[in-house]
């Protein structure tokens, strides 16, 4: 394949878009007191998003821990979530610097065969004439097309909006942006107006009814019922805002709880554990463990989900008749 200049990238007049719908950042699973990866629980929950209707999935995310595992745990995740599904898959990229961030995306190529509909990048500057070098340079060496990820809660990086909007224009290969700056609405709306690719809102799904409102393509995050998340894009893609309001509000405490600072991550692999998702809810240094004091309001929303799932599919059947 030859190499494109960035200016050879700039005269290609259309592109490729992620598909709308939601992508499920996939948990890694753990068990036992050494925190090994749990391979089987990892094919559980892979299977489980494929069953629900998952659009796509996004493995070696923050929420995948993926910053926390070896070079080797990485490719045996990857493959096992390639062997377990013929979902289309994203893959997280932890490298904040070019090199280490195109070794990470020539393992993942390896290990997933072909598999990868984009690797996901995080803004590594504030200013975007850094972070066009930056993709474009990644993209040159590996051919991979970009989810440009804007969370300065996890890379420590603050990128302006308009920023974000020069740094898509520029970089045709990246097909989608996933909107982690609160206020995300305000963000996902003016994106949305000026590129031509997906947006896709995040954190939990907390503000997604507001970032479908302004343009997002739907959801790409961990929550403990993706059911939820699907149902709600779904309605609004085919009733508008009323269904997918209605989908949604019954989990909304529940994706309130499992957002807390700090212990988000350990609250929800223990969701996922009492749904039988996975066997363990273990979380690797230095993520914060589960505060067993919130165990009893962890139940109380977790029944609110079960119910809210168990009347919606009643409904559901109930109206196909």
């Amino acid at each position: 394949m030859a190499t494109l200049t960035l200016n050879e990238h700039k005269e290609i007049p259309m592109r490729g878009s992620l598909t709308p719908g939601v992508w499920g950042v996939v948990a890694t699973p753990f068990q036992g007191s050494t925190l090994d990866v749990d391979l089987d629980s990892l094919a559980n929950l892979v299977e489980h998003y494929e069953a629900i209707g998952a659009t796509g999935l996004t493995v070696l995310g923050v929420f995948g821990e993926a910053a926390a595992l070896t070079v080797e745990e990485r490719r045996q995740v990857l493959e096992t979530v390639v062997d377990c599904t013929g979902l289309p898959l994203v893959v997280g990229v932890t490298a904040l610097a070019t090199r280490p961030a195109i070794e990470e995306i020539r393992a993942a190529q390896d290990a997933a065969g072909g598999r990868l509909a984009a690797v996901m990048v995080q803004a590594n500057s504030a200013r975007p004439e850094v972070v066009i070098q930056h993709l474009d340079a990644i993209h040159r060496a590996t051919g991979a097309n970009v989810v440009l990820q804007d969370y300065p809660l996890a890379s420590g990086i603050s990128i302006s909006t308009p920023s974000l909007v020069s740094v898509v224009t520029a970089s045709p290969f990246v097909i989608a942006v996933k909107a982690e700056a609160p206020p995300t609405s305000v963000a996902i709306a003016e994106l949305t107006s000026a590129v031509d690719v997906s947006v896709f809102g995040g954190l939990g799904g907390q503000g997604l009814l507001d970032e479908l409102m302004a343009g997002a393509a739907g959801a790409m995050t961990g929550f403990s019922y993706p059911e939820a998340l699907i149902a709600c894009t779904e309605a609004w893609r085919e009733e508008g805002y009323a269904a997918a309001q209605s989908k949604l509000l019954p989990y909304l405490p529940l994706i309130n709880f499992e957002q807390q600072a700090k212990v988000a991550l350990a609250i929800r692999k223990e969701c996922l554990r009492e749904r039988g998702l996975i066997k363990d809810g273990g979380v690797r240094p230095p993520a914060a463990a589960f505060p067993e004091n919130l165990r009893n309001s962890m139940l109380v929303h977790l029944r609110e989900g079960a119910d809210a799932l168990v009347s919606q599919a009643a409904t559901a059947s109930a109206g196909s008749f």
